[in-house]
């Protein structure tokens, strides 16, 4: 037997190997719901997009249920750019006026959707694996009500209230149709747009990582698994932090540890566990197979946030 022969021979041992310690993990998850946000700048890179839909039916053919809710900041402002529309920013969440609600659903429910639905579809072809691209406008999936914001004038002190404009906060979720796809014969994934509706009819935006900690909540999730471009939340010292609870991550927010986009992270996992899922994960999904780490091996990929 040559090297290289020798080295083909390994790597197959070293997959069983693989295989048998996740067995356990395996079995967790089996016929488990886990929803997964995916976003971040990783979103635009076609390789790590397509590793992602691939990891996405490997879930589905190891007995997980995966529901993929997306964001799609980046691509809504290149969009916005191209098309001469400015944009402008409160606190991190986009001011929506009329055109760039338009954009945003364009963006959102049609390319982006379309084409993570797709990615898992090719995927999985072998194995009749589909994704189907789905926004919260569709039967009535998700209901929000207006977002609203207030900010204190640094003169003044005085609070006084932000217009958002088409800015949504989900107000209920019916999930009759994600579970009708999850309880069929079919493998089929839910791929979710983060567009909701109000009452009257209105269209809003809606921030991605809050749809899915309420669609988490709604379905009772085993996990939900925020990708971002981070590896995780990190402690005072600057380590990565493996595990949290609900009351280790309000404190990292009062002592200022968390800050800036970590903050409504967090926010978003403790309303899901309080929501009914049983644990939220934050990981880097710019890592290759970053969700199988996190699912299948005995140390994860991320930090988990549980109740207690």
């Amino acid at each position: 037997m040559d090297e290289i022969e020798r080295q083909s021979e390994d790597r197959a041992w070293g997959t069983a190997k693989t295989l048998a310690e996740a067995l356990p993990y395996i079995q967790i998850y089996d016929r488990q719901t886990v929803v997964i946000k995916y976003g971040g700048h990783a979103m635009g890179e076609t390789a790590v997009a397509k590793q992602f839909a691939a990891d996405v039916v490997l879930l589905k053919l190891m007995g997980v249920n995966p529901v993929v809710v997306h964001g799609g900041g980046p691509q809504i402002s290149a969009m916005l750019e191209k098309a001469g529309v400015k944009s402008s920013f409160v606190d991190g969440l986009r001011v929506t006026d009329a055109d760039t609600m338009q954009v945003a659903e364009m963006v959102l429910s049609g390319a982006v959707n379309k084409e993570i639905a797709h990615l898992i579809t090719m995927a999985g072809k072998g194995a009749d694996v589909r994704g189907v691209g789905l926004s919260g406008k569709d039967a009535g999936l998700l209901t929000v009500e207006k977002t609203r914001r207030t900010r204190r004038d640094p003169d003044s002190m005085i609070e006084h209230e932000v217009d958002l404009g088409f800015v949504g906060e989900p107000t209920n979720v019916d999930p009759k149709l994600i579970l009708r796809m999850l309880e069929s014969d079919a493998d089929w994934v839910p791929v979710i747009a983060p567009i909701g509706v109000a009452e009257d009819g209105q269209t809003y935006n809606v921030n991605a990582d809050t749809v899915a900690g309420a669609l988490a909540g709604a379905l009772k999730a085993k996990r939900m698994l925020l990708l971002t471009d981070v590896e995780g939340v990190r402690g005072a010292d600057g380590q990565l932090i493996r595990q949290m609870t609900i009351a280790d991550a309000r404190r990292l927010i009062e002592e200022g540890v968390a800050s800036g986009g970590m903050i409504p992270k967090l926010q978003t996992c403790m309303a899901a566990i309080e929501s009914g899922v049983e644990a939220v994960v934050i990981l880097d999904g710019r890592r290759p197979h970053a969700m199988l780490v996190e699912l299948f091996t005995e140390h994860g990929a991320g930090t988990l946030v549980c109740a207690r």
